[in-house]
């Protein structure tokens, strides 16, 4: 059986739902030698700032029980070096290419899409707003939700791409800051981001970060990031969603799908296992074929749950 692995978030048609997650896959062209990167359903780049940025000090990760902590600061090339040098390479591969970019200011989002423009070589924008690694920005924006329809309105207005907002797991709530991205402009919502987590080192008595705390990702935020995944599609069922968070599985990328999410992004996983994207595709076609689902777009949402029940209270 040939089964469909098409799916679309909005107005991005994607080839599979396999994407690879901003951060951990670098600008895609460090895995050629191990994925297909025209084989994917798409690559969040590394998030890109208007200038260069050296990010925060080391120790910047550090593992620990089912995951890592990462306190990389957000360290790129900037926009200009990504468009003239990186960019053409990944077109030439045949990527499907999300921008991820940020800034610590609205004009500067704003700058970052001035330079990238209507480059029809750019699938889509991501918009950072989540990022907890950051002393400015990042979450500042991420945690308000009426400071993120603001950002949102502004870059709305400055792009014609696809506009992907990515959540922020630390808000107070998820649901308002997704309603708010989605009022504002956002065509797509990506979620969820790293948790704000500590790790010690018990012999000098100080954080195994440089940063000292550090964003949380892999198995151990899993759970979490389904149940978020759920939430959002229950109040916005008509929005697209890219879930992700602990990925490492086929099982894993159809619990997702089934919560609600279209397409997934593969993160942690890939600093252990480099092939793994490519072979999620490979195996999400092969799980469809036994089960016998023609199409993976016709999982998404599908969780079925159970009516809660009320409180019963034994007689006296």
């Amino acid at each position: 059986m040939s089964v469909d692995l098409a799916v679309r978030l909005g107005p991005l048609a994607l080839r599979n739902p396999i994407a690879t997650a901003s951060g951990t896959f670098g600008y895609g062209l460090e895995f050629e030698g191990y994925v297909d990167l025209g084989g994917l359903g798409a690559i969040s780049v590394k998030g890109l700032s208007r200038r260069p940025c050296h990010g925060n000090p080391p120790p910047r990760i550090c593992e620990v029980d089912a995951g890592m902590l990462n306190a990389i600061g957000l360290q790129n090339i900037g926009i200009d070096t990504f468009l003239g040098e990186r960019l053409p390479l990944l077109h030439a591969k045949g990527a499907t290419v999300i921008a991820n970019i940020w800034g610590d200011t609205e004009d500067e989002y704003v700058e970052v899409l001035e330079r990238i423009g209507d480059d029809a070589r750019v699938a889509a924008i991501e918009l950072n707003v989540s990022c907890p690694n950051v002393v400015k920005g990042g979450m500042v924006f991420g945690n308000d939700p009426v400071a993120l329809a603001a950002l949102v309105k502004r870059c709305r207005v400055a792009t014609k791409l696809p506009l992907v907002v990515k959540l922020s797991p630390n808000s107070g709530d998820i649901v308002a800051a997704a309603r708010a991205a989605v009022d504002s402009g956002a065509d797509i919502l990506s979620l969820i981001n790293t948790l704000v987590g500590l790790a010690i080192d018990l012999e000098r008595r100080e954080p195994k970060i440089g940063f000292t705390t550090g964003g949380l990702s892999g198995p151990a935020i899993r759970p979490i990031a389904l149940r978020m995944v759920w939430e959002v599609r229950r109040a916005l069922p008509n929005v697209p969603l890219f879930g992700m968070g602990g990925i490492e599985t086929v099982e894993n990328v159809l619990e997702f799908l089934v919560a609600g999410a279209t397409a997934v992004q593969v993160g942690t996983a890939n600093f252990r296992d480099p092939f793994v994207s490519g072979r999620l595709v490979k195996e999400l076609a092969a799980w469809c074929d036994r089960h016998g689902v023609d199409r993976v777009a016709d999982l998404v949402g599908t969780l079925k749950t159970r009516p809660r029940p009320e409180h019963t209270f034994a007689k006296a």
